[in-house]
Order: structure tokens, then sequence, then C-alpha cells
């Protein structure tokens, strides 16, 4: 299953119809006065919209990511317009200016801090006007991992937006983009410092909330940040049954019961970041038992990016993360 301009044209009126919507919204928000009462379109000028705004940032991911590889598309002037209104200097400086409130020292990390780096990464690639006009705002997430990371004293192994590999993988993607190889030597630093021993892993997974595998993220993290031939003998011995179809639940795709439910829901996403996770890796290590599970995840998920806004506002964002890659 691949990428197509007609898929790519239906993932781009998915997100420009929730990246400026402003309601239901979840918020990120802690408030120690009256003072702090939330609106989302007045605190996040950018990033009101998708229910949340992680959701928001890797819409805009989305919209970032179709308009560079399909720069006729159908959407493509829609795209350009909610860019040349979102993206300005007052309201990226808003967007930074929120961060230095000393109750939003925790906001988002790590998950909305490595989708803004993905964003950011996305407008430098395609050489967007806008990639300069949003860098004051990844500079501070940088900033905020660079401090972060040598605090981590444990990865965090959750099925959800607090995972570490994820995290790592893509930030590493930004630090390559952007050259940084300080940030790129530490993330790499940490992944061995917190995944170099794994051995045999179990796969006790799914959880019933999760959309990412712990156990391919870490995996998928460590082939990014380590070169091939240390890479190779860490992936044998951390899934060292995997010619033989095992872990059998890491390989087979989770059932949805109610997409209504969002955190139930949330299994569709692990369905598409686990097919990602899996090509990837099929790619770096040959694997057909991988690239077969793969083809499954993917198919069972890709249909049902759109339906119910639970999974709406950001399914389409995994789905062209499973079919394009991290890159």
């Amino acid at each position: 299953m691949m990428m197509h301009p007609d898929l790519a044209a239906r993932f781009a009126r998915i997100a420009l119809g929730h990246v400026t919507r402003d309601y239901p919204h979840k918020a990120d928000h802690v408030m120690t006065g009256d003072a702090d009462a939330y609106i989302p379109r007045v605190v996040h000028p950018i990033f009101f919209g998708s229910f949340d705004w992680h959701s928001c940032v890797h819409g805009y991911w989305l919209l970032a990511r179709v308009r560079r590889l399909f720069p006729d598309g159908a959407e493509a002037g829609a795209i350009d317009a909610l860019f040349a209104d979102a993206f300005t200097l007052d309201k990226v400086e808003a967007e930074r200016a929120y961060l230095d409130r000393p109750a939003s020292r925790g906001f988002e990390r790590p998950y909305g801090w490595a989708w803004l780096l993905m964003l950011a990464s996305e407008l430098r690639v395609g050489g967007s006007v806008h990639a300069d006009t949003l860098q004051p705002l990844a500079d501070a997430f940088v900033a905020r991992f660079r401090a972060h990371l040598p605090m981590l004293t444990y990865p965090v192994r959750a099925g959800t937006h607090a995972n570490t590999a994820f995290a790592l993988v893509l930030a590493d993607r930004y630090a390559r983009v952007a050259d940084d190889s300080a940030l790129r030597g530490q993330l790499a630093s940490r992944a061995r410092e917190w995944f170099a021993a794994d051995r045999a892993a179990q796969a006790w997974e799914p959880s019933g909330e999760d959309f990412l595998s712990p156990v391919l993220m870490e995996a998928l993290a460590m082939q990014r940040l380590l070169p091939p031939d240390e890479f190779a003998p860490w992936f044998s011995a951390f899934l060292p049954d995997l010619v033989r179809g095992e872990p059998a639940a890491l390989l087979t795709p989770a059932r949805v019961s109610d997409r209504s439910d969002g955190k139930i829901a949330h299994l569709d996403g692990l369905n598409l970041s686990r097919a990602w996770a899996m090509r990837a890796l099929a790619k770096a290590t040959g694997s057909d038992v991988l690239e077969d599970a793969a083809e499954r995840h993917l198919a069972a998920a890709i249909g049902e990016v759109a339906g119910d806004y639970m999974g709406e506002h950001w399914l389409a964002s995994f789905a062209l993360l499973a079919l394009t890659g991290v890159d």
C-alpha cells in the first residue's frame, strides 16, 4: 500500500477540517489563579484546534508533508492560505511565550515537543517560507529536550504520549534536518543508556489504550540512533524469536471495539504506528515477518481514519506516517 495523490488530498481535507476547529477541546494547561483562565484560540493562536495542542501540531505536519510530496495537489491552495494566516511572527511568539510560564514546564512533554520538531523539520525540508518564522518555537523545544534528557533517569515505556523512544525518533528527524550534531549525540547517548542492555522483549502489549508499541518504538529509536553494525546484533538479541513469528501479540493487529471512545480508538493509531515501525525495521533488517505484519496492520486501520471525531482529529497523521515514514 503506497501513498498517492487522491489519498493525500483526502488526508489533507481531513486535517483542514479540524486544525481550526475550536471545540471540543482538551487542554494541557495548569492554572495558578483566575488570571490563567483558558480560551484555546487566545492562549494558542496557532495550535488551538484538533481537540488538543499536539494533535493540532501534527495536523499541520500532515499538511506540510502533503504540500511537499504533492505540490500540485488539489488542496495546495488551501494549505498555503492556512499557513500564511497561521505562521506569523506574532502568533509564533505567543506560542513560544506560553512556555515561559513556570506552570508550563511539563507542557506537552515529550510528545508535543517531538511533533513540533517534526513540523519544523518538514517545513525546512520542503523549503517553506514559514520555516524561519517557526524556528524560535523549535529552538525553545530543542532547549527543553537538551535540559530534560539528562534528568530522565529512566525511560517512559508507556504506549501513549509519554513514550520516550517515540520522542527520540521524531527529535532525531529534526536533528538530522537541522544538522544539530550535539542534539543527535545526546539522543543517541541516552538511547544507549536506557535500552542497550534490553534483551528478549516480552511484548506484553497492547494495553487497552495504546497507540504506540513500546517494543517497536524502542527498536525504531535504536535503529535510527545506532550505527548499523551496532544495531544489528542488538536487534537480534532484542527480538530473538521474530523469525518464528514471535511474539505473536506484537505481530497481530489490535481489535477496536468502540471508535466513539477516544481512548479505545487509540488502538487504530497503534495499528498504524506499528505499521510505520515495522516497515522501517523491515527495510533495515530484511525481515519478511515484519513486512507481512506491517501490511496486515495497515489494512486493519487505513479505512478508519475518519468517521468519529475522537479518531478523526489525529489518525490521518499516523496513516501518513505509516505510508511515508518519518523522513
